[in-house]
This record gives structure tokens, C-alpha cells and sequence, in this order.
């Protein structure tokens, strides 16, 4: 006797109409700019000084958001061996190297998704953040050395308990010593007002940001962690901008009224799972499927929560946002990150941990020093670990991954 599968539904977000434009709007200002050659255009790592960046007239361009559509497109796979021959090991993030080899191959999966864009924008500067891993400086110095630009940054701390004064000053030092550089770059002084307004922006695209995520905390959630890692371009690629707060206050309204209407992002929905980890880029479609099938939904997740900053302040610009930058998931001590997890787990009322072991992002792995083992001895809850990668998906066994995941959600129903 066979059972067939009903096809998952899938319910649209109407906002997401004014995400996508905002996103094509975004990489076609920048493709006019590079163009062109003015404004200038700034590389920065995704949880850079990109306030600073705005404030002094560049337009600001993420390799980061560039390799995550190389994972989503399954592009990656063609770009990383490139990226190899180079020396980049294959053990490194594969962003950079999927990035890399898109830029040696001459092709960008921007061309194929806005019609005129021949390649990634050129840049003028170059501006990292050590925050989320030393891979990034790796990264950016690679484009340094073939496109002879400037490559500048901020070597952040790790394993931070609490972001003390000490941290932040050592941070916020940094950031203030780049102004003379981007001033001369961008042959514009920096106009501390200019910042202020950007700083507070940015505050306001992360305070809507974090209630979008926090709509997901009611039973049934009206959106998923897959739905999430696509809202979230905006708050990646046009934080500081009004653009984005126009965004979010546009979409929280939608998803508050789901609520109220019982509006579920996963129809008849049983279980609540906890995501750890990156996102496997080119397997989205179908592990929403799979979860939807198993009338599970992914309400939360440590990665989308990146760009939540609380801390930023306008009116103290660059120590806020050296507190901002340091306060980040990924930068905490295991006790930190194991504290943080736990508060997520109960205020979204979560069933299930899933971790996500990405090969080549060791620094976003939760589960490789016992927290799998400390969480589920504290909160009761059971929890599992994946395999995979964010873009290399030789690294990811699917038939595996759907083993593991329906074990899980199996136990969860016989609690």
C-alpha cells in the first residue's frame, strides 16, 4: 500500500514582493555606481562598519550576500574547485571560495537574476570586521592583491562573556582610526550628524527586524526559519537606510495579522524545532518541504538573529556600534552562546534542537564542544546534529539528513 504525499503549500508573504525590489534596487545602484564611478563603492563584511560607510557616501556592496545566492543557485559547486587551484583550501569557508571562483570564472549569478548587470560592483575600498571569523580578512585581502585597493579593517575579540568597556573602546578605537582613510578615499569629511541619522536607521531596521523574528513565538508561527533567510536581505544589504525600515514596517503588520487571523506559516502545524547553524544554501526548497511534510515548522534560529543589534545607540555612534558589533552571537563564549540559546528555546516554546555542522564555517557550529549534550540535559528537549556545509554540498548527505530529521521529530511526537 503506498501513501502518497500531499504537496506542501506553500503561503506567500505579500511583502515579500517589496523585498525583492528593494534587493534588485540595491544591486542596480551599486552596477551604476561601479559604472559610472561615482558614488563609490565599499566592500564590507556583513556585520562590518557599514553605518560608518553610509555615512560618508559610499554605497556599500556584501560578498557575504553574494556567496549566499552562489549557495542558493547551487552555482558554488562549479566555483569552488577554481577558488582551490588558487591554494584556498577546501576546508575554508566556502563563501570565500565560491566567491572567488565566480570572480576568476568571470560570472556572477547577479547577471542571470537583474537583466543589464555584467558582474559584481567594483570596488573602491575594502572593509572587514573580524567579528564573524578571520576567514573574511583572508577574503577580502585576496581582491586587495588582484584589484590593487585598499583593504582596511577591525580585528575584533572572540569568546566574549560579557562586552565590557574594555572591548568596546578597543573596537570603537579601531572604527574611528578608519575615518581619515575613508575620508581621503571618498574625498568627503565625515559628517557626525550624517552618522548619527545612519546609526539610528540601522537601530530601527534591527528593532523591526527583531519583532518580525518574534512574531514566529506564536503557536501557530506565522512565518519559518526558511522564510526568514529571505526576509532578512534587507536588513543584510540596506541597514542605515530608510529603505529598510520602509521594508519591515511594511512586513510586520502582515505577519501580525496572520497571528491574529491563526494564519499558519506550516498548515496544521505540530512541532517546533530550533535551528543551529548556517543555512545549507542550495537545500532550502527542499528541507521546507521536508518539515512542512512532517507539519513541523523552524521557528527560530542563532543565524537570522545576527543582525538584531540592540545596542546601537544614535547618539553615541561609534562606541555603540563597537558594543553593537561585539555583542554578536557568533563572537560570545560557549557559556554565553549556551545562555542565549536556552532563552530562545522557551520564549519561542521550541519542541527540538537541530544543529547544523557546516564543514567549512567551524566558528558558526554550535555542536563541536558538548552544548547538543549540556542542552538537552538542562532543557529536557531533544536535539540533533546535521552534516553539511553552507555551499559545498558535496559535504551534505541528504538521505542522511532526512534519517536523522524525522528520528527527531519522531521522538518529539512519542513524548
Amino acid at each position: 500500500m503506498t501513501n502518497e504525499k500531499k504537496k506542501p503549500v506553500f503561503k506567500k508573504i505579500a511583502a515579500s514582493g517589496a523585498g525583492k525590489k528593494l534587493m534588485a534596487d540595491h544591486f542596480y545602484e551599486l552596477d551604476a555606481a561601479s559604472k559610472s564611478g561615482s558614488p563609490k563603492v565599499a566592500w564590507c563584511t556583513s556585520v562590518g562598519p557599514a553605518e560608518l560607510l553610509r555615512a560618508m557616501g559610499f554605497l556599500v556592496y556584501f560578498p557575504e550576500n553574494h556567496g549566499a545566492m552562489l549557495g542558493a543557485t547551487r552555482a558554488a559547486m562549479d566555483y569552488i574547485p577554481l577558488a582551490n587551484a588558487e591554494g584556498y583550501s577546501p576546508d575554508i569557508c566556502s563563501y570565500l571560495t565560491s566567491d572567488v571562483g565566480s570572480y576568476i570564472k568571470g560570472e556572477t549569478p547577479l547577471s542571470r537574476a537583474y537583466k543589464g548587470i555584467d558582474g559584481v560592483p567594483g570596488p573602491d575600498v575594502l572593509v572587514y570586521n573580524t567579528n564573524q571569523c578571520h576567514d573574511v580578512k583572508d577574503w577580502f585581502m585576496w581582491y586587495s592583491r588582484k584589484l590593487n585597493v585598499p583593504c582596511i579593517g577591525v580585528e575584533s575579540p572572540h569568546n566574549v562573556d560579557e562586552t565590557t568597556n574594555v572591548h568596546m573602546n578597543a573596537v570603537s578605537k579601531q572604527i574611528q582610526n578608519l575615518v581619515p582613510i575613508l575620508e581621503e578615499i571618498s574625498g568627503q569629511k565625515l559628517d557626525l550628524d550624517r552618522l548619527k541619522e545612519v546609526v539610528g536607521l540601522s537601530r530601527r531596521c534591527s528593532d523591526l527586524w527583531e519583532e518580525v523574528l518574534k512574531t514566529a513565538a506564536a503557536r501557530p508561527s506565522p512565518l519559518t526559519f526558511f522564510d526568514s533567510t529571505i526576509l532578512m536581505g534587507p536588513a543584510v544589504v540596506a541597514r542605515g537606510t530608510q529603505e529598510a525600515v520602509d521594508f519591515y514596517e511594511l512586513l510586520l503588520p502582515e505577519l501580525k495579522q496572520r497571528i491574529e487571523d491563526g494564519v499558519a506559516a506550516v498548515e496544521g502545524e505540530e512541532y517546533r524545532i530550533f535551528w543551529d547553524g548556517m543555512p545549507i544554501w542550495g537545500k532550502l526548497r527542499d528541507l521546507s518541504n521536508l518539515f512542512t511534510e512532517l507539519k513541523t515548522c523552524v521557528v527560530a534560529s542563532t543565524y537570522c538573529n545576527s543582525w538584531i543589534f540592540t545596542a546601537l545607540e544614535a547618539g553615541d555612534p561609534f562606541d555603540s556600534m563597537a558594543r553593537a558589533y561585539t555583542d554578536l552571537f557568533i563572537v560570545r563564549s560557549e557559556q554565553a552562546k549556551q545562555q542565549i540559546i536556552e532563552e530562545m528555546v522557551k520564549l519561542y516554546s521550541v519542541d527540538g534542537l537541530l544543529f547544523h555542522d557546516s564543514k567549512t564555517c567551524p566558528n558558526n557550529s554550535n555542536n563541536r564542544y558538548g552544548m547538543p549534550e549540556r542542552l538537552v540535559k538542562e532543557l529536557e528537549i531533544p536535539s540533533v546534529t546535521i552534516s553539511g556545509d553552507l555551499n559545498d554540498l558535496r559535504l551534505y548527505s541528504e538521505e542522511q539528513s532526512i534519517t536523522k530529521i524525522e528520528a527527531l521529530i519522531e521522538g518529539i511526537a512519542q513524548k
